[in-house]
C-alpha cells in the first residue's frame, strides 16, 4: 500500500481506541508526529496498535515499566505527553 494510504490508515486506528483517553493520547500522538516517521519507526507504531490500550497509556504515562520491546525514542516521544489535543 502506499505511503499516504497507510499511515491515514494508521491514523485511523489511533483514533478509533476504544475509549476517549486512549484516542486522545495515542491518535494525538500520531496525528503530531506521523508525517515525519520513517519506514521503520512506522512499522514500530504498526506494531504498537497491536498492544492493549490500558498498556499503551500506562507506558506513556509511566505507571508502568516499558518492556524492552517497546522502549524506543518514539515511546520517550509518547512519554511527554504535550501532544494531547485538550478542548478548552
Amino acid at each position: 500500500m502506499d505511503h499516504a494510504t497507510r499511515l491515514k490508515r494508521l491514523r485511523f486506528r489511533a483514533w478509533h481506541r476504544g475509549t476517549k483517553e486512549a484516542d486522545l493520547m495515542i491518535g494525538g500522538f500520531c496525528n503530531t508526529n506521523c508525517d515525519s516517521w520513517t519506514e521503520e519507526q512506522i512499522v514500530w507504531f504498526e506494531a504498537l496498535m497491536e498492544e492493549q490500550d490500558v498498556d499503551i497509556m500506562a507506558w506513556a504515562i509511566g505507571t508502568q515499566p516499558i518492556p524492552p520491546r517497546w522502549d524506543t525514542p518514539l515511546m520517550q516521544a509518547m512519554r511527554s505527553i504535550d501532544y494531547v489535543p485538550i478542548a478548552k
